[in-house]
């Protein structure tokens, strides 16, 4: 069996005006029974995406986890890492309560059909690195799944988030924290900042497409989530932006006092070199389309991390 739509016919089987009136209601999503084939589709999309994202940014923590000053540093990574791996056990879990085959898509499923953020695609090097990936690409899931924990209508997800939201508060510190420990240095500061110019960007593609481009109807309305792309860019770069000021960390982005939002000062979207990880600014704004077409072609690291975690399965079933 594999991770199909033609058996969602057959398990959802509410139709849409029941899902509305149950959610109007003010009830929870348990389970199969209460759900349409558009609630099953749409759950199932976003469980995928948070579980694809929790379980490769494991292997992309690890390699950078191996260049850690301390043995003490490489066993707090190393709890970072089980609990990334947890949390995308919770989704991987929920979405076999949905009806998808979890080995097909854990230990099965080609690496190009994984769904995650580019931004795993480009490889962590240094132990910097990944503190400035605590402090970034953390901090945006954190955004995410705390918006999904307090407007998801599907009750098994919800209750699940409130332990993840928290250990994704302990990631994000330990990337505060030693980013602040490290700007004390010149030479630290330094590598912090090269760091923080190429992740920066990244990250504020982690939401996806403008509001302009993206129809968030059914998302919004069944719940999925509350906050729309933008909403949430916007969330991640008020927590983000003060903490690199105060720190001494340049960002491409500051706070428009009149309008209380932020405003990115870089052409976004952007053209990327992932061989150099450098910004080609130069050449100002590019289309979605052009984005969209590099976030479809996948990075160096896309296969080399999905072959990491689907070894051992592979091993076993080929003895």
């Amino acid at each position: 069996m594999s991770y199909v739509e033609t058996d969602i016919d057959q398990l959802a089987r509410r139709s849409e005006d029941e899902v509305r009136e149950h959610l109007a209601a003010g009830k929870l999503v348990e389970g199969l029974e209460h759900m349409s084939p558009e609630y099953l589709r749409g759950i199932r999309r976003i469980l995928t995406v948070s579980a694809d994202t929790e379980w490769v940014s494991a292997p992309s923590y690890l390699r950078a986890a191996q260049h850690a000053p301390a043995l003490n540093n490489f066993g707090s990574a190393m709890s970072i890492i089980q609990d990334e791996l947890a949390h995308a056990h919770i989704a991987f879990r929920l979405l076999g309560d949905c009806g998808v085959d979890m080995d097909w898509l854990m230990y099965e499923r080609p690496a190009e059909e994984f769904k995650y953020p580019y931004a795993f695609d480009v490889p962590l090097n240094s132990w910097v690195e990944l503190v400035c990936a605590n402090a970034l690409y953390d901090q945006a899931g954190f955004v995410l799944l705390s918006d999904i924990h307090q407007s998801s209508t599907f009750g098994p997800w919800k209750r699940a988030l409130k332990k993840v939201d928290k250990e994704e508060t302990f990631h994000l510190r330990h990337g505060r924290t030693w980013i602040k420990k490290l700007v004390a240095d010149p030479a630290g500061k330094a590598e912090v900042q090269a760091a923080v110019d190429w992740m920066f960007i990244l990250t504020l593609e982690w939401f996806g497409l403008p509001d302009t481009r993206k129809r968030h109807g059914i998302q919004l309305e069944y719940g999925f989530k509350g906050k729309t792309n933008d909403e949430l860019r916007q969330d991640w770069m008020r927590e983000v932006v003060p903490f690199m000021e105060e720190v001494g960390i340049r960002v491409p982005a500051h706070l428009d006092e009149e309008s209380g939002m932020y405003v990115i000062d870089c052409p976004f979207p952007a053209r990327f070199d992932p061989e150099k990880r450098e910004w080609d600014l130069s050449v100002g704004t590019v289309s979605w389309d052009e984005v969209l077409e590099r976030w479809k072609g996948r990075g160096e690291m896309n296969s080399v991390y999905v072959r990491t975690m689907q070894r051992g399965y592979r091993t076993m079933h080929e003895c």
